[in-house]
């Protein structure tokens, strides 16, 4: 290790152990033991542009155990990010760029938000998929407009976790090989030795994945962590580990322990870690000179590789103007759709299961979009997700845009994070609404980082019938709903799944969720005007009374929108007249202006039925007694069974109506 280099790491170790100690919150292990692991990347491999952090072509990084993110942030401010040194001062506090865990969006340098682990890992998955495929479809024998790598850190707790093995095992089968990750294999959880929980050969399973691994034996040892990564860029057929023994608190008095992972060291513990190391204990936030100059010197490069990209680009666009136009269209996902064209699919239709009709408008969308990507965790024949015309991405085919996720719904949606995240594409991926559940957490992550991730959910309530409840969603639904910045669509027909998918497209700050049908539910041909003209404003008046002022209205969703329409016709006939308000979307309904929202749910006695859970419906209409849902789990037997014995009819529903009215 260079004098210079050996600074560089002690500073980036300080700066972090700084950072947490000011803050007196953090985890001040995982940066003292890994800043030369950090060090080798983006000294010695990383592609970055400080002055262009976005720059479609750098590298990207991925700090899976996000936990210790005081160590990115120094790393960030050396290299030159906007990222000052106040700014590290301020970790954890209100409004700073500098918060507990990476956060996509808020800290420039930061290309994905972590802290659940085994998420960064999984992304990064995406990332490399996503590299994959985009070099395929715009590189040619002459200019190579795609050309980058995915770095990253990850720890034991990310290799315990269930979702970075489901996406290494996929990594793996796909020979991912511009992905590298180095192992931050310490030892140590918060509850103690990892060898109380995790006793596996992390090696062998690696091997067993499809994954090369290597070694690193000492983490203070430089050019044996650069000599490893030069290594696996070699192997452009298998994805890289790299396993490094590292210490977690390295040279600081509770190193190697399980204190060093959670908390501040302490002032005194500090201030000997410092003094252990030969640095001057009385100053905190201390960057030498020779450390900054290293890296100032380095911005010039970083601006010339950016600078050399875009020449490439320039020569690009005049060989190539229209894969060039398609490739920059791309990059600014500009999405326009004809929905009268999508909607032209189902004429002539009477019934149709809305997966179905989801099925057909992304076959559609498929000649129109050439970034839409998809696939199923193993369920494409029952979610209707394959795009027939194209081929599947594989270890062979980098141009394939349908994924085989296999039965991975966890790392199904933290892979199609990263794809969104990545740039050039919009993803979706399908399963069943009922195993929403295993692939929730990378809606919330979805949500959290503002990308447009799109997940189609079938076989969306009891109707499915004869699987019985353990594949009868009835509280998912509204489970998704109560996460911020995501959209929920359950359209009523072929029509509304159009809409849908319109907006699913086109909505690029947080994720939406397709709810659909697995039974055939009709076709609102007669309403085709009104639902082309007002579905996309989340709720709109599909049937309205008869009389200019409503006696009532009843709100429903999905394949009950067909219930409801049918109470409208009998409580007419026993004077009581209602309007029928279609809400696919409550996120997009709330959006709408005021007088709008007065307008399709004015103050007159108001009911909702739809095939889930009543809870969270009293918002419209002020309690859940006014409210037609299922509370407990379905049963196996025939659909249209399931949903009689459940209460799920017309009689139901225009008896619930009554019993409230005569209250």
């Amino acid at each position: 290790m260079q004098d210079i280099d050996a600074l560089s790491v002690q500073t980036l170790r300080f700066l972090a152990a700084d950072e947490v100690e000011k803050a007196k919150s953090g985890h001040p292990g995982l940066p003292l033991g890994t800043a030369p692991l950090m060090y080798t990347f983006w000294d010695r491999y990383m592609k970055y542009d400080p002055a262009n952090p976005r720059w479609c072509n750098r590298d990207r990084f991925v700090l899976s155990p996000g936990h210790g993110c005081a160590l990115l942030y120094a790393m960030l401010h050396l290299a030159g990010y906007d990222l000052s040194l106040e700014e590290l001062k301020n970790f954890r506090q209100w409004g700073s760029k500098t918060p507990g865990h990476p956060e996509y969006g808020v800290t420039p340098g930061v290309d994905l938000s972590t802290g659940p682990l085994g998420h960064g890992f999984a992304m990064g998955v995406g990332f490399a998929i996503a590299e994959a495929l985009l070099a395929a479809q715009f590189n040619k024998p002459d200019l190579t407009l795609v050309d980058h790598y995915t770095y990253g850190i990850v720890s034991d707790g990310d290799l315990m976790e269930g979702v970075s093995c489901e996406a290494a095992s996929l990594a793996g089968t796909l020979g991912l090989g511009k992905l590298i990750y180095m192992y931050d294999d310490n030892h140590i959880t918060i509850e103690g030795t990892t060898d109380i929980a995790f006793q596996e050969d992390v090696a062998a399973r690696f091997k067993a994945y499809g994954w090369q691994v290597l070694h690193v034996d000492n983490s203070e040892d430089l050019e044996a962590l650069a000599k490893a990564v030069a290594e696996a860029q070699q192997d452009t057929k298998h994805p890289s580990l790299i396993q490094v023994r590292t210490h977690i608190g390295f040279g600081s008095p509770k190193q190697d322990s399980p204190a060093a992972h959670g908390e501040p060291l302490g002032a005194e513990a500090l201030k000997a870690t410092k003094e252990k190391a030969g640095w001057d204990s009385s100053k905190c936030f201390y960057v030498p000179e020779t450390v900054a100059k290293h890296f100032q010197d380095k911005l010039p490069t970083c601006a010339k590789k950016d600078a050399a990209w875009h020449e490439i680009l320039k020569q690009y666009k005049k060989k190539y103007p229209e894969l060039a136009e398609q490739f920059l269209n791309r990059l600014s996902q500009r999405e326009d759709i004809d929905l009268c064209q999508l909607q032209q699919l189902f004429a002539g239709k009477e019934a149709l299961a809305t997966r179905e009709a989801s099925g057909m408008v992304i076959n559609e969308l498929a000649k129109t979009l050439p970034d839409l990507v998809g696939g199923s965790a193993d369920l494409a024949p029952s979610n209707k997700t394959l795009m027939k015309a194209l081929e599947y991405f594989s270890r062979d085919n980098h141009l394939g845009r349908n994924f085989h996720f296999g039965i991975r719904e966890h790392a199904m949606g933290a892979i199609l994070n990263g794809i969104t995240l990545h740039g050039g594409f919009t993803a979706f991926g399908g399963t069943f609404l009922v195993f929403a559940d295993f692939l929730r957490p990378t809606v919330r992550m979805a949500a959290l980082m503002g990308i447009g991730t799109i997940f189609v959910l079938t076989h969306d309530s009891i109707a499915v019938g004869e699987d019985g409840p353990t594949h009868q969603p009835i509280e998912q639904i509204m489970s998704l709903r109560v996460i911020p910045n995501t959209t929920v669509f359950r359209p009523a027909d072929a029509l509304e799944t159009a809409v849908a998918w319109q907006y699913a497209c086109q909505h690029k700050n947080g994720p939406t969720a397709i709810c659909l049908t697995r039974q055939k539910v009709p076709v609102l041909t007669a309403y085709a005007e009104t639902v082309a003209q007002n579905a996309d404003k989340g709720a709109y008046v599909l049937s309205p009374a008869q009389n200019e002022h409503r006696a009532l209205t009843i709100i429903a969703t999905g394949s009950e929108v067909s219930l409801a329409l049918g109470a409208q016709k009998k409580l007419a006939a026993i004077g009581l007249d209602a309007a029928v308000v279609s809400m696919p979307s409550w996120e997009v309904f709330e959006e709408q202006e005021l007088r709008y929202k007065e307008s399709v749910l004015p103050d007159v006695p108001t009911f909702a039925v739809e095939a889930g859970v009543t809870l969270g419906w009293s918002r419209y209409t002020g309690s859940e007694k006014r409210v037609l849902g299922i509370n407990t789990f379905g049963a196996s037997a025939p659909g249209n069974i399931v949903m009689e014995r459940y209460g799920m009819t017309v009689d139901c529903v225009v008896n619930m109506v009554k019993k409230e009215l005569a209250k």
